[in-house]
């Protein structure tokens, strides 16, 4: 039987994450580790034909030792979970912090799995769906991410649920003290002798106060957490424009839009890590308004926070497309509101695709609304770091220009506002629920499928998935970020799903609506029948 690792890829993105004591003890072949934040993290195979899937993910990954290829295990090493299991001096207290680690991961943490005949070549197609797996999903694998901080919510939660006494409670702190003394000492003959320092430093943020800033990123690839350059415009009081800009090293293999931007793995050379840069910008903006020209940016920096297991920053956003939209309609259907036409249309001048260059174009896109006049302040921050790229260049990274005769994007393709809120939606169709969509996990919506914009239908797999996505606000707290799925013609992301049957008690039977709220976003409910 051939195997398409496309199709491999695939079953694995779009599996329903289960807990890791549920994995088959009785087949082998493919699997994926899920962390707490519910993103699919590492892709791995057993490694021998006597292997199990419970065997190499409930008891390897989950409880093997830490500094192993054990990845549960390495990566949630912290806090009141770490231990140094080459230290005999703290190993009882160590082996209690180990015990909550492995309790953490059965609360908190998920896998998937794809049970393949023994005959198949594993190790084959384990190394063909790595090639092709996206960044985020393989983060782990060859420790390309550095272990999280402990979540100590959820740590808390799990403790809850055990019950300890001031015994196991007094040592897990004791951990703790020493995983913040082995962060702020380490002991230099834990790392290799030759490895690398890492000289870095971050372009010093300006000097406020600043009425709002803008802020545009560059990808180095599909992979939306892949910055490799961010731009800040800070418009002070007076309307004058100081630019920051830093070129990040997003620590990737692919750089797939250098032709578009310019920048390369040489470029970011030395360059600071995105956990390097966000430390400098997460104060800086707190508490301000922060424009982006479409939702892209900011999804952007949400995705990198999540490689990096970073919380995501709760800046203030706002999007200068809503603003342009507003001040200049009759753009909208001549040409436009992205940053190409709007450089022509208000006499706009910048390099398009350098993140300084685009964020300062949008800050004084909100500022030409405004009525205000842009001024120009002496920044030598601000200039060009790569050369402009012709309007006319297929921008495939680039959510901001509007195409003629296509819808224009959504305003946010970040987690929108509870369906509470109650925005005002035009009802596009409803669908009836059958148990097959509840067991599964999906949503038909073959009924009203043609009502959805066509550049957010892709094909049968994640290979191929749309070119952009729609906003699935579901009741959740947090909206969905995903296209459609033009075969099966459902969304293809479906790990919020079963979460939205149990949530409203959604039964076979029972109806749900789909309401468009604005361009790109829509609102998924359910409607009882009646008896």
């Amino acid at each position: 039987m051939r195997f398409a690792a496309e199709d491999l890829l695939s079953a694995l993105l779009e599996a329903v994450p289960r807990p890791t004591i549920q994995a088959p003890r009785d087949a082998r072949g493919l699997y994926g580790l899920v962390d707490h934040l519910g993103e699919l993290r590492y892709i791995g195979s057993t490694s021998s034909p006597d292997q199990t899937f419970y065997e190499r993910i409930h008891q390897r990954h989950r409880t093997g030792s830490e500094g192993m290829s054990h990845y549960f295990s390495q990566m949630y090493n912290a806090g009141r979970m770490w231990r140094d299991r080459k230290d005999a001096l703290t190993k009882a207290d160590g082996d209690i912090a180990k015990a909550l680690r492995n309790e953490f991961v059965v609360d908190h943490c998920r896998a998937v799995w794809l049970p393949l005949p023994d005959l198949a070549d594993i190790g084959r197609l384990e190394a063909e769906v790595l090639a092709l797996a996206p960044d985020h999903a393989i983060a782990w694998n060859r420790r390309r991410m550095q272990s999280y901080e402990e979540p100590a919510d959820l740590v808390e939660a799990t403790l809850y649920r055990l019950g300890w006494g001031a015994h196991e409670l007094d040592a897990i702190e004791r951990q703790r003290l020493r995983f913040l003394t082995s962060k702020a000492c380490p002991v230099a003959a834990t790392a290799p002798k030759t490895a690398p320092i890492r000289q870095t430093r971050v372009t010093p943020f300006p000097k406020g106060p600043f009425r709002f800033f803008a802020l545009d990123v560059e990808t180095a690839n599909n992979d939306r957490g892949s910055i490799c350059q961010i731009g800040v415009a800070c418009v002070r009081p007076d309307n004058s424009i100081e630019t920051w800009v830093t070129y990040v090293d997003p620590q990737v293999d692919r750089w797939v839009f250098t032709y578009l931007h310019g920048i390369n793995a040489r470029t970011v050379l030395g360059a600071p890590t995105f956990a390097e840069a966000l430390a400098v910008l997460r104060d800086a903006l707190s508490g301000a308004t922060v424009y982006q020209h479409s939702g892209f940016d900011r999804s952007a920096v949400a995705a990198a926070c999540g490689n990096n297991g970073l919380p995501i920053p709760p800046w203030d956003w706002r999007d200068s497309v809503h603003v342009a939209r507003t001040a200049w309609p009759e753009l909208r259907s001549n040409g436009g509101h992205g940053l190409a036409r709007l450089k022509q249309y208000l006499g706009l001048m910048f390099d398009h695709h350098d993140a300084g260059e685009d964020a300062r174009a949008a800050a004084e896109v909100v500022l030409h609304a405004e009525g205000a006049q842009p001024v120009r302040a002496q920044d030598p921050a601000s200039h060009s770091l790569v050369e402009s790229v012709s309007d006319e260049t297929c921008k495939l990274i680039d959510a901001t220009d509007d195409l003629a005769g296509v819808p224009e994007p959504a305003a946010a393709a970040m987690p929108l506002a509870p369906i509470s809120h109650g925005r005002t939606g035009y009802h596009i169709g409803t669908t009836e629920i059958t148990q097959g969509n509840i067991d599964n996990s999906h949503i038909y919506l073959r009924g009203f499928f043609e009502k959805f914009p066509a550049d957010a239908i892709g094909g049968s797999n994640r290979a191929s998935a749309a070119s952009r996505e729609i906003a699935v606000d579901w009741g959740g707290g947090t909206a969905v970020m995903t296209d459609l799925d033009g075969t099966k013609r459902f969304f293809r992301k479906r790990g919020w799903i079963r979460e939205f049957f149990e949530r409203h008690g959604v039964r076979a039977g029972d109806t749900v609506t789909v309401e468009e709220i604005a361009p790109y976003s829509y609102r998924v409910a359910p409607r009882r029948r009646s008896l």
